[in-house]
């Protein structure tokens, strides 16, 4: 694990979030993009070295939908950056860690993800993800 990635906020409406994380925080979107792997619509926000995104539900049978069901909006998950993903996984399998993935899918941005289960964690969903354009 190399740093922290994104930190993911679920929410119910994605232009009545980003009016408030652009107008009252100035923080700018540097991009939106609809990933149907996941359900999702995604606006990557900037905040310094790290990245905040807006997940809003395609459909009620969406995980982030079901998500705000049980939970309501708030924090999502955390990801963490990775070089290389398979080699991250295999870590994990042989540490017996809880895994929801135990191979990666696509995600935002063309990236490698695979996320850690919430009770291994204690509490917190763990993304892991390496980009598109990582040599590895």
């Amino acid at each position: 694990m190399k740093r922290i990635d994104h930190i993911a906020v679920a929410v119910p409406n994605l232009e009545e979030a980003l009016a408030f994380y652009q107008d009252k925080l100035a923080l700018t979107c540097i991009g939106i993009e609809t990933v149907e792997e996941q359900g999702v619509k995604v606006a990557k926000l900037d905040a310094g070295n790290t990245h905040i995104e807006l997940l809003e539900p395609l459909s009620p049978e969406s995980p982030v939908a079901k998500f705000l069901a049980q939970k309501g909006p708030g924090l999502h998950h955390i990801c963490m950056g990775v070089d290389d993903i398979e080699s991250e996984l295999c870590s994990l399998k042989n540490a017996e860690v809880r895994l929801i993935d135990k191979e990666h899918r696509i995600g935002a941005g063309g990236a490698k993800i695979a996320f850690v289960h919430p009770k291994a964690t204690g509490g917190v969903l763990l993304e892991l993800s390496e980009p598109q354009n990582s040599d590895h």
